[in-house]
């Protein structure tokens, strides 16, 4: 015997993906229990955490504090929608990169300050280059200025 769905045609018509959707985004924000944490403390939905603060919707990660929609870092603080990324600060949209603070859209980058779109960079300051020595000189002077 035929299953039914398939005779009633190949999936939703437009009319019922569209309510479907509407219905599926609404509930996303529901959602708020933690599932396999371990240690988080004031988290909402993350999955597969441990010792976070703070956060949300975060996957695998660990040791984060206030970051959300992150998956598979650590180490990172006051960060949105992060992959794979390692001890940053205040960045976003940034994937397989490590030491960044206000960074937005960095792939596989290194040790870089207020950068933007970068991709396999390392030490540099608003998308410019910096020997290493006066990276750190550099972003150890903007980060008690700017107190992060």
């Amino acid at each position: 015997m035929p299953d039914s769905k398939a005779a009633a045609g190949p999936g939703p018509t437009v009319r019922e993906f569209e309510s479907r959707l509407r219905e599926l985004t609404t509930s996303l924000g529901r959602e708020r229990a933690n599932q396999g944490c371990v240690e988080c403390v004031g988290c909402s939905a993350c999955n597969g955490c441990t010792f976070c603060r703070e956060s949300e919707r975060l996957v695998r990660s660990h040791y984060c504090v206030r970051c959300a929609m992150c998956t598979d870092c650590s180490h990172c603080r006051g960060s949105r929608a992060l992959f794979a990324c390692h001890h940053c600060t205040e960045c976003e949209a940034c994937s397989s990169s490590s030491y960044l603070v206000k960074c937005t859209a960095l792939t596989n980058c290194l040790y870089c300050f207020g950068c933007v779109g970068l991709s396999g960079k390392e030490f540099h300051v608003l998308n410019e280059p910096y020997s290493k020595s006066d990276y750190f000189a550099l972003t150890r002077r903007l980060t008690s200025e700017l107190k992060l």
